[in-house]
């Protein structure tokens, strides 16, 4: 009985486990947008933070919604979305039936139990930087940015406007009530760098208080009201202690090396926490005006700290991704809750689709599972923010490029390329060569080489394996910005700041072409994956270009469009086009009719990069609001019909069914991959035949030119190959139908020897022919005046066009003891079976 009893406890442990971890995990798929499938990250807390006042919740803004976490255990309860824009401030009523947002222009309410947006309340003409709710719960004030320099007094009962504070020049934050609701201090970025104190009943201006030599970017009162802790920016670095009742300074505390951002006091008062960019918290004995102690737990830096109603915890959020629970009483982190990450620059996908990695501002290269979005490693090394990283071909390697500054505890410079073991997740070597930021990294389709772009206006091409020169472009007259390899690895395309894209040739390390798309600080390059096109963002319009013309196709949209990134689907039918932070939409864009197919929204902020997954049936974007959407594609995927265009010129015709053959056994990126599976195979090849079979095309394949004609001997192999497919599918079965149709078809009526190409020739040729029936061919070769100087036994062949290279009979322009002939005129002649035939041609040296 006590065995089972054990067991039983054991059980139900584990299962407890198992529900609070899946509980945990599933909160990346929370308020996601139309067509995303999963979130990773949880986006970027540069606000404040709020406790429930019964101690049981913690209110934490983000980038993407409020996070509402359980305050004991760090638990993801909810979010709170409905929001367009990233949350700048928030606020929880006194009876915590209520959370208050600032987003863009707006406040939003929420039910703090249900989680639905209750109401909208709308005014400012600009930004809300703050929102605070008075002591007594009924009014809220709120705070606008530069355009909108007021404070609105709101009532919550009605939700109407009670008052407008008309503030000095610039934009107002931050704002706070007196614990008796009286009195309403405020932040003002002025060149005073005042604290202003407002009467709340009549809305005039009591005092100011003097002193920070900058902004001041958080003030709090102390419980009793007495006393106001004010934070000092960039260029003060101080906490500041002010007697409300006598205005005057009651001491300067000097201890942060950076910035301050967020102050807050214990329950009774006695303790102020100040949190600042050097990343530390300071703790400070109120009473005695001393330096208590130092948390130090965050690597970056620390953008707000608040402590509990009953003063037992003290929560601070930081630009490294953590919110950390701490035990005031024992100094020590009781809990942290990881996701919320920095700006992010740049993501990568491997070739399987399984791995992506993340670049942005926290200096961290982070490793993510695909299909759950759970964080599988980070890799550290850089120590400035990372701009751009990249996967080679193959996925064994994985390029990081950094720049200045980060979200680490100073401002920092680092450009650096480094090359990281995607296995080991260790680093192989750093490149050294470049002396101002990275902001592109790229592998060659081969993955033998890693291109650099960076702001000292040059370009690096690197051995991908050792990290070793290989050369430098360096007549771009401006910062690099963005890189593209054509997809056989021949051009790199280079754009940056001014108007022109440079066609640098990899092979001969020239210029082959510039091309001028009519704009400048162009962001974004990517090659369609024919290599024909090439779409480009900049700062006034976003378009795709002929590169062998260079004419300008069309532009994406109007004027009013400002896109940060572009990439082609891997069938090369549709073009994604992410914007900047103005307009953070994801535009999906018909290349063939060149109209808007859909408009994604989600992000928060600038769409930085995207990345398609080599089969073409999802998506990734990445933002600067500090989180990656994952987008399921298939609904806009090409159907069957406009798939089978491999060459798309818009229709589907033998061409196609020859370029797929061409490809057969490529694998990765190509328009030849019609079913997006990551390989060119029979596959493809039978989706092409189908759609002919629907245009009933088979009777007309005769007479084309014979580059584009497949001989019956390729037919026949790839009837062949067919018996590793579904045969029950009815489109495999149409496809198979129409081979056999085309076999048939390109059975001669007579036997047949074609003119040989090229003719003119040096040093060789190739002589086509076709047979009515099977025989030994034989080709002879004869000098003008009737010396036979070669014999090319061809061996038995069976009926059928022979008209390809891979086919046709082939002359290396040497006689019987491998000597090249000299110019001049030959005739060569065919014997099969009983069919003879001869014809001419020429040798020009």
């Amino acid at each position: 009985m006590m065995k089972t009893k054990r067991i039983s406890i054991i059980l139900l442990i584990a299962l407890t486990l198992l529900i609070l971890s899946a509980h945990a995990q599933d909160y990346n798929q929370w308020g996601l947008p139309d067509g995303a499938t999963i979130r990773i990250g949880k986006g970027t807390v540069h606000t404040n933070m709020v406790f429930s006042p019964d101690n049981s919740l913690l209110a934490v803004g983000s980038t993407i919604g409020v996070w509402i976490y359980d305050a004991n255990t760090g638990e993801e309860i909810k979010l709170l979305t409905g929001n367009t824009a990233a949350i700048s401030s928030i606020a929880i009523s006194t009876d915590g039936n209520t959370i208050a947002a600032g987003s863009s222009n707006q406040i939003h309410l929420w039910d703090v139990d249900t989680g639905t947006l209750e109401t909208t309340l709308t005014g400012h003409t600009d930004d809300v930087s703050d929102i605070a709710f008075s002591p007594d719960g009924r009014t809220l004030a709120s705070s606008g940015e530069y355009r909108d320099n007021t404070i609105r007094i709101w009532d919550i009962q009605t939700e109407s406007l009670k008052t407008t504070i008309n503030g000095d020049t610039g934009s107002i934050a931050p704002i706070i009530f007196s614990p008796d609701g009286r009195t309403l201090a405020s932040g003002n970025v002025v060149d005073d760098h005042t604290i202003e104190l407002w009467d709340v009943e009549t809305g005039t201006l009591k005092t100011k208080l003097v002193g920070h030599s900058d902004d001041a970017t958080d003030i709090v009162f102390s419980p009793d009201g007495t006393i106001l802790a004010s934070a000092g920016g960039w260029l003060d670095q101080t906490v500041r202690l002010w007697d409300v009742n006598t205005e005057e300074i009651i001491i300067t505390l000097y201890g942060h090396n950076d910035g301050v951002n967020s102050v807050s006091f214990n329950k009774d008062g006695s303790t102020l926490a100040s949190a600042s960019d050097d990343g530390a918290i300071c703790l400070w004995d109120v009473p005695t005006r001393s330096f208590k102690s130092v948390l130090l737990g965050h690597t970056a830096a620390v953008t707000s700290n608040v402590y509990s109603p009953d003063g037992r915890i003290l929560a601070s959020s930081s630009l490294d991704g953590k919110v950390i629970l701490w035990d005031a009483l024992t100094l020590r982190p009781k809990h942290t809750i990881d996701g919320h990450i920095a700006y992010l620059s740049s993501i990568a996908l491997s070739p399987d689709g399984r791995t992506l990695i993340s670049g942005g501002w926290d200096t961290y290269l982070r490793i993510w599972d695909a299909a759950s979005g759970q964080n599988t490693g980070i890799l550290y090394g850089h120590v400035a923010g990372v701009e751009s990283v990249a996967f080679s071909s193959d996925g064994r390697t994985i390029a990081s490029g950094a720049g200045y500054g980060s979200a680490n505890t100073r401002w920092t410079e680092d450009f650096t390329v480094k090359l990281w073991d995607a296995v080991s997740e260790q680093q192989i070597t750093t490149i050294l060569g470049h002396n101002r930021r990275i902001n592109t990294v790229l592998f060659s389709p081969d993955g033998r080489t890693l291109a650099t772009g960076s702001e000292d206006n040059r370009v690096g091409l690197w051995d991908a394996d050792t990290g070793y020169h290989l050369a430098t472009f360096h007549e771009y007259t401006g910062k690099v910005y963005s890189l593209a390899f054509s997809p056989d690895g021949g051009l790199l395309a280079i754009a940056g700041e001014n108007h022109r894209i440079r066609l640098w040739n990899i092979h001969n390390r020239s210029i082959q072409a510039t091309l001028y798309p009519h704009t400048s600080g162009i962001s974004n390059l990517a090659f369609s994956p024919d290599g024909r096109t090439l779409a480009y963002t900049g700062t006034t319009n976003a378009g795709i270009l002929d590169v062998l013309t260079g004419e300008l196709i069309t532009t994406l949209g109007d004027h009013s469009l400002r896109y940060r990134s572009v990439t082609f689907s891997p069938d090369g039918k549709t073009l994604l086009a992410g914007g900047n932070y103005r307009n953070p939409d994801i535009h999906l864009w018909n290349t063939a009719t060149e109209e808007l197919i859909t408009t994604l929204t989600g992000h928060t902020y600038s769409v930085n990069s995207i990345t398609f997954s080599s089969d073409g049936n999802m998506f990734a974007s990445a933002s600067g609001d500090g989180t990656v959407l994952l987008w399921d594609f298939t609904p806009y995927k090409a159907p069957p019909s406009l798939q089978a265009d491999v060459n798309s010129d818009g229709v589907v015709d033998i061409h196609d069914l020859v370029i797929v053959a061409a490809n057969f056994g490529e694998t990765g990126t190509n328009p030849a991959d019609v079913n997006g599976d990551g390989i060119v195979n029979i596959a493809d090849l039978i989706i092409v035949a189908a759609a002919l079979a629907d245009a009933d095309a088979a009777p007309s394949l005769l007479g084309i030119d014979p580059k584009f004609t497949p001989d019956k001997k390729d037919v026949e192999e790839w009837i062949n190959q067919t018996s590793q497919l579904n045969q029950a599918d009815p489109n495999t079965l149409k496809g198979i139908q129409f081979l056999r149709q085309l076999s048939l078809a390109l059975r001669p009526e007579k036997t047949v020897l074609l003119p040989n190409y090229p003719n003119p020739f040096n040093p060789e040729t190739w002589i086509p022919y076709q047979l009515a029936k099977p025989a030994e061919v034989t080709i002879n070769i004869y000098t003008s005046d009737g010396q036979l100087i070669r014999t090319l036994n061809i061996g038995h062949k069976i009926a059928g066009l022979y008209k390809k290279q891979n086919h046709a009979a082939y002359w290396d322009g040497k006689n019987e003891l491998g000597e090249p002939v000299s110019s001049g005129v030959y005739f060569y002649s065919i014997t099969a079976g009983k069919y003879t035939e001869t014809r001419r041609m020429v040798i020009r040296k």
